[in-house]
């Protein structure tokens, strides 16, 4: 009953799989295609999710379309003396991660960003409203990692309504330093200032504000959260600091530079790159490792013939993408026989999910030049990447040995039985009597399937066998999470605008 198991960077290079040649096969043809799916219902779906996960008193009736929800933790920060209700669950438990959400965040927003010109408008107001009800808590929070004991929390399996183990808060101050958590919550902050600026530009000012903030306190007082042991207690070992803090430091920075287009912000990407280790990039991009999204975010404007002292991020970017392709002859990402991107660790739709997002970014912002993705002796143009991604969508929402989608609600089989308490309890709507901590249990170990459907949430997912038995214990395949969903957003939106990309060309 714990969180899905924190992500590990590879310290060595992947072996390639045996199924390297059947999706070489895919990838040079343009003449195969795969079932028909409706980009346009999961998108609506997989932004429906994060109502779901809302933590905090809901909205109304019609702001609140996860019906099935009621208020919860709405007192979070008053032991404490802060006001830190709102934000989301990052998974099927009950705390709130300010890393992860930090990162959902941004990713949500950057979805928008790229995507969100293909969202149906209805939808995209639905997806700023997921941005902003991350926001408003990151406002609040600025230097606070998170907030509930999540060892306590494990302990029980409880509804987020009926919550009473300790609402903890974990903070980061001058001497308890959390440069990760601090520069993330900038990145967050930061992006989505641009979502928010032609509609309310009031509130992107106030988050543009916030991420300035948060950036100058992550780089003046340097530290991983995770070195100090009360901090340590909090966020270890679901979400503790693999990958140092040196890539949140560049990672808020670019974003910063993107939001204002302040060139101090160009001035300290490029002072500090090498020594942030900005050429640190591996086949993996996620809530702790951004590199990768760092490198594709700061080439863009290499690309656009704006700033060409930035080539290298164009070249660290061009190195993370042939990690995914078969056909050169880098080190490799590893595929299942299906087709699935795969990386060992559990929760392996996040990996499929951010990965698909940063090929279509790159491979939109190759369109609007002359570049390519060089590979050696071997280049592939952007309609190569967005086959890759379109693969694995489409792998997730059925095209799989299972022949089942991974998304809850969208097709006609998919998880019923997820690892997630809200879900698989009665609902405070339907049984308004108290669930204590270990009543829940009895649930927990049903085979029933839950009685509410967290639509639009999409779980772990199968292992390097492409199985998936739909195990409500298994969390690291049946447990959902924020971060997700958050990149899914934007690689749905994409094929909302483009159903069948382009023929693949060299």
């Amino acid at each position: 009953m714990a969180s899905p198991s924190p992500v590990r960077r590879r310290r060595s290079p992947p072996r390639v799989p045996l199924a390297a040649a059947a999706f070489c096969c895919f990838l040079m043809s343009a003449s195969v295609s795969s079932a028909a799916h409706d980009y346009g219902d999961a998108l609506a779906k997989s932004i429906l999710f994060f109502e779901g996960q809302r933590s905090g008193r809901l909205p109304a009736a019609g702001k609140q379309r996860a019906a099935w929800r009621g208020d919860s933790a709405a007192s979070d920060g008053e032991a404490a003396g802060v006001d830190l209700e709102g934000g989301y669950y990052d998974a099927g438990d009950n705390v709130k991660f300010g890393f992860p959400m930090a990162f959902t965040g941004t990713m949500l927003a950057w979805s928008v960003i790229e995507f969100g010109d293909a969202m149906p408008a209805g939808e995209r107001a639905h997806a700023a409203d997921a941005v902003r009800w991350a926001t408003d808590y990151l406002l609040k929070t600025i230097s606070q990692p998170g907030v509930g004991d999540p060892r306590k929390d494990h302990d029980c399996w409880e509804r987020p309504e009926d919550m009473d183990t300790e609402r903890k808060v974990y903070n980061i101050s001058t001497t308890r330093p959390g440069s990760e958590v601090a520069g993330e919550t900038a990145a967050a902050l930061a992006a989505a200032s641009i979502v928010f600026r032609d509609a309310d530009p009031e509130y992107a000012a106030r988050l543009l504000a916030g991420a300035r903030r948060a950036f100058e306190f992550a780089d003046k007082f340097r530290g991983a959260f995770s070195d100090d042991p009360e901090l340590r207690e909090g966020g270890c070992p679901f979400y503790c600091d693999f990958d140092g803090y040196q890539d949140e430091l560049l990672w808020g920075a670019a974003w910063l530079r993107r939001a204002s287009s302040e060139d101090a912000f160009l001035d300290y990407i490029q002072n500090n790159g090498k020594t942030l280790g900005a050429e640190d990039s591996t086949n993996e991009f996620g809530w702790d490792n951004k590199h990768a999204g760092l490198n594709v975010l700061v080439s863009k404007e290499f690309i656009e013939g704006k700033v060409l002292s930035l080539q290298s991020y164009k070249e660290f970017a061009d190195g993370f993408i042939c990690t995914l392709i078969p056909e050169t002859s880098s080190p490799h990402i590893e595929y299942t026989p299906g087709g699935m991107m795969y990386k060992p660790g559990g929760s392996n739709m996040q990996h499929v999910t951010s990965i698909s997002f940063l090929l279509l970014t790159y491979a939109k912002y190759l369109a609007k030049s002359s570049h390519t993705v060089n590979c050696g002796n071997v280049s592939f143009g952007p309609a190569n990447l967005q086959l890759i991604a379109k693969k694995q969508v489409d792998y997730l929402l059925g095209d799989n040995p299972m022949k089942m989608s991974y998304m809850v609600g969208y097709g006609d089989k998919y998880p019923q039985r997820i690892h997630h308490r809200g879900s698989s309890l009665p609902s405070i709507k339907s049984h308004p009597q108290r669930i204590a901590c270990k009543d829940g249990t009895p649930y927990y170990n049903s085979s029933k399937s839950n009685p509410n459907p967290l639509v639009g949430a999409v779980v772990g997912g199968p292992g390097e066998d492409d199985v998936y038995e739909d195990d409500r214990a298994d969390f690291r395949k049946s447990e959902p999470t924020t971060y997700i969903n958050a990149p899914l957003v934007g690689v749905l939106a994409y094929f909302v605008g483009n159903p069948a990309p382009g023929h693949a060309r060299h």
